[in-house]
């Protein structure tokens, strides 16, 4: 190559290296990024202004994100999660950054007063936490996070390591949380639903004295627009609940709300399935929490399936009844394997039909009946569509083999989270980013559906798509885990 040669190729490198970018960075980058920037070290945040600690099921659902980018990460994710579990059991939904002010968050630290209010429950002494819990998604993150890369997970006792913390989350849930009596658990403040704002809780939470206004200061109203947010009454409400909870020491079963929620039993059956899988990588054959995951599957049918909606519903506890309010809640279970065929073939007409419009009306899943009188598009979760119950649908539609509608709603997903900025909800009908952007399970979850391998319909969300060698191979020693087998 002559003088003149070497000169134009250094600068075509040149320019590759140094020239700002011609085209916009790919989602998968941008995915990546926004994890990257809401990664404290130790955990990644929600949003870095309206959610600056850790949150529960949020920490979950990222997880599975970034099992792809880095599947260190997404164990040090639910690791650091669980050593803020409490000795009953219970994972709390807020583990709190010692370094973020008390006034960027409310309920904040000093409200909830965990290490103190629940010394009885066992609340750690050394990180402070909220009192409440959030739905069971940890089990199947953390199968998930494992099969990204078992070596990694093996060298590291991973999964030895969070199965007895799992198990004891899941013996809370189905002990002391069995408030009705028929094997399900109950959610004792619409906050651990997720679904915080959701017009089911409208009639449970009419008879609870909302705390005085002048109580609390909410910090949320800094960050987003109030007609986007729960009512100051609702707030006031939610502030009751969990005062209430906290005097009484976090003690479950004497409260004014405790409703059985489908999504939240949905989310618990399916980890039940995924820790058995787990069981039998340490050693243990897994049939006990297979046969579980059945028996509570067959109560969630018996006690909040409604066949004449073709939905499942909340139940009240204290009413003593359905709920009859259409939310996205009542169409999760369709990501169980273990469903009657027409009860699944039901909840997907319903998915697609005149209350939730999914591939007609809506391209993602909206969170409440869009005919419902309290349907409103903007407000928190009382219409608007989130990328986490979509990403949950989508998988429930592929393993019932609606393979059409389940890669329309993945490529719903993919496009509106580009769109929308990776919005923290968005507008059902048109798209329109609400609430944060660049929200850590809107990235986390539009990654693993970039990952997803799309031609393989008929299987759980508890499968992944790597080889089940990783289940079905020489087992781990697995010290303590092991010793408990597949008992809960």
């Amino acid at each position: 190559m002559d003088r003149t040669a070497q000169l134009t190729a250094r600068r075509t490198e040149r320019e590759l290296v140094y020239d700002p970018p011609r085209t916009k960075p790919s989602l998968h980058l941008r995915a990546a990024r926004v994890l990257e920037t809401n990664w404290t070290g130790t955990n990644t945040v929600p949003s870095r202004s309206l959610y600056p600690h850790q949150w529960s099921w949020d920490s979950a659902f990222i997880a599975i994100g970034l099992r792809h980018i880095s599947p260190l990460r997404a164990q040090t994710e639910l690791d650091t999660l669980l050593d803020a579990q409490w000795g009953d059991g219970r994972i709390p939904h807020i583990v709190f950054n010692p370094s973020v002010p008390l006034d960027a968050y409310f309920p904040s630290p000093d409200f909830w007063r965990s290490s103190t209010a629940g010394r009885a429950a066992g609340a750690p002494r050394t990180v402070q936490t909220s009192g409440i819990v959030q739905p069971p998604v940890h089990a199947l993150a953390a199968w998930l996070v494992h099969c990204a890369d078992p070596g990694l997970s093996r060298a590291r006792g991973f999964l030895s390591r969070v199965y007895p913390r799992l198990a004891a989350w899941h013996r809370y849930l189905l002990h002391r949380r069995d408030l009705g009596g028929g094997g399900l658990a109950s959610v004792v403040h619409p906050w651990e639903q997720g679904m915080d704002n959701s017009p089911a809780w409208d009639a449970p939470l009419s008879r609870i004295t909302p705390a005085p206004a002048r109580s609390f200061r909410r910090a949320d109203l800094d960050h987003g627009a109030a007609e986007d947010r729960p009512t100051d009454l609702d707030y006031g409400r939610y502030v009751r609940l969990a005062t209430d909870y906290r005097d009484r020491g976090y003690a479950d079963g004497a409260g004014d709300f405790a409703v059985e929620d489908p999504a939240f039993n949905a989310l618990l059956i399916a980890s039940e399935h995924a820790l058995a899988r787990i069981a039998h990588e340490l050693g243990a054959t897994g049939t006990a929490r297979h046969a579980r995951a059945e028996r509570l599957t067959a109560a969630l049918v018996d006690r909040l399936w409604d066949p004449e909606r073709g939905m499942f519903f909340c139940r009240d506890l204290r009413g003593g009844a359905l709920i009859p309010e259409r939310g996205v809640s009542g169409l999760i279970p369709l990501l169980l394997p273990g469903l009657p065929r027409d009860i699944a073939a039901a909840l997907i007409r319903t998915a697609s039909g005149p209350h939730f419009g999914l591939g007609d009306t809506t391209r993602l899943i909206p969170s409440y009946d869009l005919l419902g009188e309290a349907f409103d598009r903007h407000r928190y979760w009382r219409g608007p569509a989130w990328f986490n119950t979509s990403w949950l649908l989508e998988r429930g539609l592929r393993m019932y083999g609606e393979r059409e509608r389940a890669g329309a709603l993945r490529e719903a997903v993919l496009e509106l989270a580009d769109t929308s900025d990776f919005a923290e909800y968005v507008d059902p009908y048109t798209g329109e980013a609400c609430g944060a952007t660049g929200f850590g399970w809107t990235a986390a979850l539009a990654l693993d559906l970039l990952h997803s391998d799309t031609s393989v319909s008929g299987t759980s969300v508890s499968d992944t798509s790597v080889s089940d060698t990783s289940v079905s191979g020489t087992s781990v020693m697995a010290g303590a885990a092991a010793k408990g087998g597949d008992q809960g």
